[in-house]
């Protein structure tokens, strides 16, 4: 169900996605076209297929109108895919605030998405390095990068 907004409600909202994907999705073609309904019988589909491999679909989906913004399809689920995806999302509509909710997987917590929001913010700290512990390795860190990216929302807002 999606949420009628007045102009001035959606102005002052940010944009709320919810960001998932959906990986190994098969890329099919039939080998031979389907055949057309006769009086009696129905449209029959042909069984052969031929493989095209597998895409990724990562895309965000916006809690409050009900859409799908900026979705992209490849052929790999990669940390710089992610991060792709997530800077192509905020250039279609740079002034709005973004906010993403997604699922705790590697790739969404990865050190590329890391940079750059903190290149995005202006955030100048020592982020750690990619190991062991990762990016932003103790529970510390990351509550201080939080509220040095919510202070990046506000400084956008003034």
């Amino acid at each position: 169900m999606a949420i009628t907004l007045t102009p001035r409600q959606r102005e002052i909202l940010e944009v709320f996605t919810s960001v998932d994907e959906k990986t190994g999705m098969q890329a099919l073609e039939r080998r031979s076209p389907s055949k057309p309904v006769r009086p009696g019988l129905t449209e029959r589909i042909e069984f052969e297929y031929h493989r095209h491999g597998t895409l990724c679909l990562i895309a965000n989906f916006d809690v409050v109108t009900g859409k799908i913004v900026s979705p992209s399809l490849g052929p790999t689920r990669t940390e710089a895919d992610f991060a792709t995806h997530l800077a192509a999302s905020v250039e279609s509509d740079p002034e709005a605030t973004w906010i993403f909710v997604a699922a705790q997987l590697n790739t969404h917590l990865a050190a590329t998405l890391v940079e750059w929001i903190a290149e995005r913010c202006g955030i100048q700290d020592d982020l750690g390095s990619k190991g062991e512990t990762g990016i932003l390795p103790s529970t510390q860190s990351r509550r201080e990068f939080a509220v040095c990216s919510m202070g990046c929302r506000a400084r956008r807002d003034e």
